[in-house]
């Protein structure tokens, strides 16, 4: 008897499952590719990765990525951030036209932080390239560790 129930249950489980999965109506595969206008502004940077090289800790690292609007309409920039909260970008808020030039000025905060920078500064346009990513690079040379001073010892009597 229990395998009768048991047959009957995987059965009614089955056609329940089958049912469903007629009833979804077919539907063509969405393009998740987003639709580029041919001409819109195009960013084109001197340089999109900018190496530090060796920099002491303390003071602020400072770079300006220089770029030229080489397409067809205005560039506006709507917002840029860095990868981290010690990566700071500056950006024009009034539009690139084309032709011109301008600058995202990027500052990144060396104190308490030495060793290696892999740092990104996104940047988020109606450009053709948006997000358009910049990097920094480059190794934070630690604070020399303050010599300590003898301590005075009192004289013995």
């Amino acid at each position: 008897m229990k395998k009768v129930i048991i047959a009957i249950l995987c059965l009614t489980i089955s056609g329940i499952a089958a049912k469903a999965q007629e009833s979804k109506p077919a539907t063509a595969p969405q393009s998740t590719t987003p639709v580029v206008d041919p001409d819109a502004g195009k960013f084109e940077f001197k340089e999109e990765t900018h190496d530090y090289g060796e920099v002491p800790e303390g003071p602020a690292a400072e770079f300006d990525f220089m770029f030229k609007n080489t397409g067809k309409k205005p560039i506006v920039i709507t917002e840029a951030h860095g990868s981290c909260g010690c990566t700071v970008p500056e950006w024009p808020h009034q539009p690139i036209t084309p032709g011109s030039t301008s600058i995202i000025h990027v500052k990144y905060n060396t104190t308490g932080r030495p060793g290696p920078i892999f740092k990104d500064v996104i940047i988020n346009s109606n450009a053709q390239q948006s997000p358009m990513i910049l990097h920094i690079r480059g190794t934070v040379k630690p604070k020399p560790a303050e010599e300590k001073k003898p301590t005075e010892t009192p004289a013995k009597k």
